[in-house]
């Protein structure tokens, strides 16, 4: 019983390395021949080199907003993190100070704090003409508050962009996987020939479109709802420190 086992192991192995070696003496001509996996003649590169100009033009426009998206995610990244330490900036050393002027001038240049309490030093002085009508607190409180809308404008900036490519994107994507399937059905009708391997190239391909604008649509909302999240955060510490600075400048004003 061992010997018949081990005797039907070895013609096993045997059968093994047999189709083992086939496979490779098939391969290596393949690869001599240059047909390596590399050559693939379905993916994203054959798309591309197989497209005309109208899915050129789609696929241009994915990598577009792509681009786009990162850059507008990485730049209202870096802006949040630089209001962050000049609101905790302000915090140590600005309400330290003797008076607003010298606050106003430990404060960073850049600093949307310093940028509020320089409006708001401004609608603290003596008005002329049609503005001495009115009454010195209102302006005061305007200007603010126009400072502080200021600072939200320039956070939010690219946020419609984000949205616009979230919501976009994969109808674009789905443009083009249209657009590629008929031209795949069109050359499929004009040769006569429906074989699988016909056809399941150009309509993989194709739909290749609808994957890239999901890819392109899914980093945006993401990428939006964060920022938009974030916002809320920094835009609450920018007006605290706004009505901090507006009842400091009203007490000044009631005392002077």
């Amino acid at each position: 019983m061992l010997i018949r086992t081990s005797r039907h192991l070895t013609l096993v192995l045997l059968g093994l390395l047999h189709t083992a070696a086939r496979a490779q003496s098939v391969t290596v001509p393949a690869a001599a021949n240059g047909l390596t996996v590399l050559d693939s003649p379905y993916g994203v590169m054959a798309l591309w080199l197989a497209s005309d100009a109208v899915t050129k033009a789609v696929l241009f426009l994915l990598l577009l907003m792509s681009c786009g998206s990162w850059y507008i995610l990485l730049r209202n990244t870096i802006a949040l993190r630089s209001l962050d330490a000049y609101y905790r900036a302000a915090s140590a050393s600005f309400w330290q100070a003797d008076n607003l002027a010298k606050g106003m001038a430990l404060l960073d240049l850049r600093s949307p704090m310093r940028f509020i309490a320089s409006r708001a030093l401004d609608a603290a002085k003596p008005q002329s003409g049609l503005l001495t009508r009115v009454a010195p607190e209102e302006w005061v409180s305007m200007q603010m508050q126009r400072a502080v809308e200021a600072v939200q404008r320039d956070l939010q900036s690219g946020l419609a962009f984000l949205a616009t490519v979230g919501s976009v994107s994969p109808f674009v994507g789905l443009f083009g996987t249209v657009w590629g399937i008929y031209h795949a059905l069109t050359a499929i009708g004009m040769s006569g020939q429906a074989s699988i391997d016909k056809v399941a190239g150009p309509v993989g391909e194709a739909l290749i479109m609808t994957a890239l604008g999901l890819a392109v649509a899914v980093p945006a909302v993401l990428a939006y709802n964060w920022l938009l999240s974030r916002n809320k955060l920094a835009m609450a510490d920018v007006r605290a420190f706004a009505n901090d600075l507006h009842a400091v400048v009203a007490g000044s004003r009631n005392s002077a």
